[in-house]
């Protein structure tokens, strides 16, 4: 369970990143529409762990590399947000959020089963 400082400092992060992305750096990444689907922040506030999704993007480990090697920059342009807010910026830690997939790939599986109807008097066996 998070504290609420934690939970504050992953909400600005986010908030941040999602601009940052967005906006200041959308060229870097090809034009990537790159989500931030959450933010876990350590009790001490030093890593921030980063959950990202990916939509428009070919490669999306590539585009995770292609992040990866720019964690520095990124990290210095949201220092530049962040530094009146909090004391120290977070080492970033990039991952990346596959749940949207995963749902889509189990709802085409639940979907495609073929599963006859109970006939007439019968029960389902436990």
């Amino acid at each position: 369970m998070d504290s609420k400082r934690q939970q504050k400092f992953s909400r600005q992060i986010q908030k941040d990143l999602s601009e940052i992305f967005q906006k200041d750096m959308r060229s870097a990444f090809g034009n990537a529409f790159i989500t931030i689907t959450d933010v876990k922040v350590t009790p001490d506030l030093s890593i921030a762990r980063i959950y990202l999704s990916f939509m428009l993007a070919n490669d999306k480990q590539g585009l995770m590399q292609e992040i990866r090697e720019k964690t520095k920059q990124i990290r210095g342009v949201l220092g530049q947000r962040i530094r009146h807010q909090a004391r120290i910026i977070p080492d970033l830690e990039f991952y990346l959020d596959d749940t949207a997939e995963y749902a889509a790939k189990m709802d085409r599986l639940i979907s495609s089963l073929d599963i006859p109807p109970l006939k007439e008097g019968e029960e389902i066996e436990d």
